[in-house]
């Protein structure tokens, strides 16, 4: 398979509450693959078309990832990098942090 790598990785989080990163188009298949068949519905099958499409033609990287995105948020598992993880975030000089 070849790495179709996203500009920036999705977070989301699983069933055990940790944070996964989708990063290329293999994760957000695989992701949708193993998605429970009672949960899937049309938001779903968009979001797997979009992927499939992107990974079979040269359908836009950037529009299987916002289906992915979107889907992700229907279902509430989009995790916000920044609010999760403060730490990695780059601080400012506002913020009084220090930059290394």
């Amino acid at each position: 398979m070849s790495r179709k790598t996203f500009d920036s990785p999705v977070f989301i989080k699983n069933g055990n509450r940790l944070i996964q990163e989708i990063a290329c188009l293999e994760d957000a298949l695989e992701f949708l693959y193993d998605w429970p068949q009672g949960r899937r519905g049309p938001i779903h099958a968009t979001a797997l078309r979009a992927c499939q499409k992107a990974f079979e033609t040269d359908y836009p990287l950037s529009a299987a990832r916002s289906a992915f995105v979107g889907f992700a948020k229907s279902c509430r598992i989009l995790e916000d990098v920044g609010a999760a993880m403060p730490w990695a975030q780059t601080p400012t000089a506002s913020s009084g942090g220090m930059r290394a």
